[in-house]
């Protein structure tokens, strides 16, 4: 993920997250430390014509790895394409030394929790109020690095496509779009 996905990326994480949506700032905060050596990891997955379908964001710090987010747009969801973002994101998490993954996922997201499951993730506790301002809990989930081989980083049962509708991003600046002024909300934890 790049500085001029943001807008896209917002518009798609107002639409499936109404409610507890990331701001910009968040966003530019998260990126921010997405830089070599920095905390973060964040990919995006986009159509042949350029448009944001997905995006996944990993935070690392001190050999603790933590998934801040994962989205699909509703129209490429069942394709395949979370369970792709998720692959990316373990495999980051191994590759940096992380022994555990955590993350958070409503407890009222089943269909989240089942893909999270077939990874190998499992559930270690709740959140009580997590996800404001609605006040849902939050189910915590682990996946043990150590013990899942990260060639397995997608499920057994559900194998990332080889050529997914939608891939990462990976372009340094698109030509013709100077660098915007950044502008950085505190960051979320």
């Amino acid at each position: 993920m790049r500085w001029w996905h943001i807008a896209p990326v917002l518009a798609l994480e107002l639409e499936l997250f109404p409610e507890d949506a990331w701001s910009a700032g968040m966003f530019w905060s998260e990126l921010a430390e997405a830089h070599p050596g920095g905390t973060r990891h964040y990919t995006v997955a986009v159509t042949p014509d350029g448009a944001v379908v997905g995006y996944a964001g990993l935070m690392v710090v001190g050999g603790d790895g933590d998934v801040q987010t994962i989205a699909v747009d509703g129209r490429h969801q069942g394709t395949g394409l979370g369970a792709a973002l998720l692959t990316d994101l373990v495999r980051e998490a191994a590759r940096r030394g992380c022994a555990d993954l955590l993350l958070e996922v409503r407890v009222d997201n089943t269909r989240a929790q089942r893909l999270y499951e077939r990874f190998g993730f499992e559930p270690v506790g709740i959140r009580r109020g997590y996800y404001q301002p609605a006040g849902i809990d939050a189910l915590v989930m682990r996946l043990d690095l150590a013990a899942a081989p990260v060639d397995h980083a997608a499920p057994a049962d559900h194998a990332a496509p080889a050529a997914p509708a939608a891939a990462p991003e990976d372009l340094d600046e698109p030509a013709g779009h100077p660098r915007p002024d950044v502008k950085k909300d505190t960051p979320h934890g």
